[in-house]
């Protein structure tokens, strides 16, 4: 077996009816499709369609089609010739060259523009392309795997996937359970990643967890599969070096704070001593420049007393104002202080 064949975790009997799946699949050199939720595990099953194919030891690539725009995405995939475009000095070979004889891993591939889709269709029917900016065709023998939380189907069938780009992609389609759906994973999964932190904290142990934590690790819905988990598990040992014991306190939400921004709000500055919010919201035209300049007014002083928990002093501080303009302005603009709210 390759060295580098990526572990995967799991004793479920719909993941082990992926797993097997997958490594049937690697056997046979056509391109295919990896679909799953976020966290479930797109990557490793995609590399171990490679590190179990015949095409082992050969080039592995990978891309992202979310990450670039369509001209970058492009240039990558298929390379360029020199004054392709701006900045292009000299010829560059793609992603597609680099893997000749290999595999290449198209992850998020529902994001790749029409134009991409087009030419992605030619290179997995063909194996031939042209390199940007050039006429050459070039021809290579490539796998191409693509990974997606999209469904396909429905995106090709309302006009955002080509269909026979799709046709081609799905000789066979491996499909990732989420965590909710392999319940027996749970616990184990959560042990893994619990001792492979402790390791790397340099532990002398882990010390496992309490009942109470096992039993909100094994109710937890997960909408973040594995990699939830694993970020859970993970945040829960490091906080728990200071009490020492077993992880009792489960944390999943690394946000859940008594002064955690209010839902909506955008508070781009509020990070900057001393600075207001550089972004909010901004009244209709409609309503007159003077009303627009007094609710945007009243607005930075709420968001100030939000983010102080109603210091109205520490508020007038943030806004750069003294106390006493701070508390004229909220007089102007109607802003009720605790006690008249109250």
């Amino acid at each position: 077996m390759p060295e580098h064949l990526p572990a995967i975790l799991g004793e479920d009997p719909v993941f082990l009816d992926a797993v097997e799946r997958c490594s049937r699949l690697a056997l046979v050199p056509r391109p295919c499709l990896v679909v799953g939720e976020r966290g479930t595990g797109k990557e490793l099953f995609a590399a171990r369609l490679h590190y179990l194919s015949p095409r082992w030891n050969q080039p592995l690539g990978r891309i992202n089609c979310a990450a670039l725009t369509e001209s970058l995405l492009e240039s990558e995939l298929f390379g360029h010739e020199a004054g392709a475009f701006t900045g292009a000095q000299r010829r560059r070979a793609g992603f597609f060259e680099r893997a000749d004889g290999g595999t290449l891993i198209l992850d998020e591939i529902a994001d790749a523009s029409p134009a991409v889709q087009e030419k992605l269709l030619r290179v997995v029917e063909y194996g031939e392309f042209e390199r940007v900016g050039g006429s050459d065709t070039l021809q290579v023998d490539v796998r191409v795997i693509g990974s997606t939380n999209v469904d396909l189907p429905s995106l090709a069938a309302a006009g955002g996937f080509r269909p026979d780009l799709l046709d081609r992609l799905a000789f066979d389609v491996i499909t990732i359970p989420p965590l909710r759906a392999r319940p027996q994973d749970i616990l184990p999964l959560a042990e893994a990643f619990g001792l492979q932190i402790a390791r790397a904290l340099e532990l002398d142990a882990f010390p496992g967890f309490s009942p109470a934590a096992l039993h909100k690790l094994s109710n937890h819905t997960w909408p973040g599969n594995v990699r939830e988990l694993r970020n859970a598990v993970e945040r829960s040992v490091f906080w728990a070096l200071r009490h020492g014991g077993m992880i009792d306190q489960l944390i999943l939400d690394p946000f859940d704070s008594p002064w955690r921004p209010p839902s909506g709000s955008r508070t781009v500055g509020a990070g900057v001593e001393g600075s207001p919010p550089r972004s909010m919201p901004v009244p209709k035209a409609e309503t007159g420049f003077t009303a627009a300049v007094a609710a945007y007014e009243r607005g930075l002083l709420e968001n100030a007393l939000n983010t102080t928990r109603h210091n109205q002093a520490e508020a007038a501080r943030r806004l750069d104002l003294s106390y006493h303009q701070f508390r004229r302005l909220m007089k102007k603009h109607g802003v009720p202080s605790p006690r008249s709210a109250a």
